[in-house]
């Protein structure tokens, strides 16, 4: 009881010294938490963040894989890829009805969109080219009447009924996000399109607009396209700037494609986009060969969200087959998580270090102000090692007090960080506070313990005596 009102009483005589201490702690704990409760869950905001920049999933038939590989290709597909101007078209197909069967694997949670696509070139033909525009005349040699065009089937926006009952919404809408599109994006199943700006440009499509435009195209318009003695007309209701060869290329649904080309049920790729776990040391193992996982490395692995893992089961349930993540995606999502979460610890660890130093000065501080007090204990009888523990005490006692005003205030600034960078909040784990506080603990201590030992070198008779 006397060791407890000893404690009280300390905050009294020293009330600035002590707040400033409760302070420091204060702050420590603030950007400790804050860091690390970002840390702990920057990897599913960094993952869900980057995969707004497409898929990092591709799913290709087992031959296109093999000369991908040989090759050093990306995509494999033999044709467009994303609608790039490739000469040649895809001679291998997966069907387009077992894309549903995605999202029926152990991590179909993670699988938040996905979309089949057929590769294709056509002709395209626009049937009213430019020939006027507000007062100037255009050379029909300056915008082709048709052009052999690379065309994408695809799904757009489509929903799915899964063997579950659930139903989810899947395609290329909500894949490709950073798409400057004029107009609105195609209806499934319908004779819409979506086209490139390049190829609007060079095709005409719809005049109406001055010449000097980038792209001379209203939406609007119709391009019809054919191969051999089909062909079919399409409303364009849409124009997009990727930034890339998909500029060149144009999007329609994929069941009236397969119909032009007589392809039906056929595509050749699907793109998927998934949330997944840094790679690490079992999954790159994986990745080469998992016949070569022990059991439990087995278990870890099939378990986990690795895009290796997700890869693997969509195979299983995928016939003929082959998916790969998309390296350069992956080496992104490593190196930013990497990156960021070394930031974050480093400002962590700078802020302990700091507060061990500032709670260190202080309390050497506080035990010259205090030199008449301690050595009046010792001189009735107190040990070091007492006066010692009264000195620690009071000093665990008011960093417990700051240790926990600053865990709500680091919980308040993780959510800040999550809203402002992330666009949702953060996931406080428990064991964030409990390793804040174990390290704080371990901080004060040892600030603690370096200053205590001038506590060992008071000589009452000659602090009493003011020497």
């Amino acid at each position: 009881m006397f060791f407890l009102r000893m404690i009280a009483r300390s905050f009294t005589r020293q009330l600035r010294r002590r707040l400033l201490i409760a302070l420091t702690v204060c702050l420590s704990a603030t950007v400790s938490v804050s860091m690390l409760g970002v840390v702990f869950d920057v990897g599913d905001k960094l993952n869900a963040e980057l995969s707004t920049y497409g898929s990092n999933i591709t799913v290709q038939p087992k031959s296109d894989a093999v000369v991908s590989d040989l090759y050093n290709t990306e995509g494999g597909d033999g044709g467009t890829s994303g609608g790039s101007a490739s000469a040649s078209d895809p001679t291998s197909f997966l069907k387009e009805s077992d894309a549903a069967k995605i999202k029926t694997i152990f991590w179909a949670f993670n699988i938040t969109n996905f979309a089949p696509e057929l590769n294709q070139h056509v002709t395209a033909i626009n049937t009213k080219p430019v020939t006027q525009g507000d007062g100037w005349a255009v050379s029909l040699a300056d915008y082709p009447t048709q052009k052999n065009t690379p065309v994408v089937g695809t799904w757009f926006n489509k929903k799915l009924t899964l063997p579950s009952g659930e139903t989810t919404v899947v395609g290329v809408e909500g894949m490709r996000s950073w798409w400057k599109l004029e107009g609105r994006w195609p209806k499934d199943d319908t004779k819409e399109a979506l086209i490139g700006k390049d190829l609007a440009k060079s095709l005409g499509v719809n005049a109406g607009q001055s010449h000097e435009d980038e792209a001379a195209v209203q939406v609007g318009g119709k391009v019809t396209l054919t191969r051999g003695d089909k062909s079919v007309d399409f409303k364009i209701v849409g124009v997009y700037d990727s930034g890339d060869d998909d500029n060149s290329a144009m999007y329609v649904s994929s069941s009236q494609l397969q119909e032009l080309v007589s392809l039906p049920d056929s595509v050749n790729k699907i793109e998927v986009k998934a949330l997944t776990t840094p790679e690490n040391d079992l999954a790159r193992k994986a990745a080469k060969n998992p016949a070569a996982l022990s059991q439990d490395e087995w278990e870890t692995w099939y378990c986990t969200a690795y895009p290796s893992s997700i890869a693997y089961q969509i195979e299983e349930v995928i016939p003929g087959a082959v998916a790969k993540q998309v390296r350069q995606v992956a080496a992104l999502q490593g190196n930013v998580l990497q990156k960021t979460q070394a930031v974050m610890i480093l400002m962590t660890v700078l802020s302990l270090i700091a507060a061990a130093v500032a709670v260190a000065n202080l309390m050497v501080a506080s035990i010259g102000e205090r030199s008449s007090e301690l050595a009046l204990l010792k001189a009735i009888g107190a040990t070091d090692g007492a006066v010692s523990r009264l000195m620690m005490a009071e000093t665990a006692a008011i960093s417990l007090l700051g240790a926990l005003v600053g865990a709500g205030l680091g919980s308040a600034v993780a959510q800040l960080i999550g809203h402002v960078v992330f666009g949702s909040g953060i996931t406080m784990r428990p064991m964030v506070f409990v390793l804040v506080f174990v390290l704080l603990a371990v901080t004060v201590l040892l600030a603690s313990a370096s200053s205590i030992r001038s506590i060992l070198s008071l000589k009452p008779a000659e602090v009493l005596h003011g020497r």
